[in-house]
């Protein structure tokens, strides 16, 4: 496993230790937790903007050979 140090606020840090603290996790897996539901988000973002180009551009893409 990799690890990756992330450079936080002191308001950052104590919001991210109260929520940790409210939901019974470690801060470590609250931080863990929010990156994952961002990159699920932003693979579906782009999943979906990609679906819409090539719908878009069909005729083009099989001119090509795509």
């Amino acid at each position: 496993m990799n690890e990756l140090t992330i450079r936080l606020s002191d308001a950052e840090r104590a919001e991210l230790a109260d929520l940790a603290d409210a939901t019974g996790q470690g801060p470590e897996e609250v931080a863990l937790e929010a990156v994952r539901a961002h990159l699920r988000a932003e693979r579906q973002r782009v999943g979906a903007e990609a679906l819409r180009l090539a719908r878009r551009h069909a005729p083009l893409l099989k001119r090509l050979g795509a």
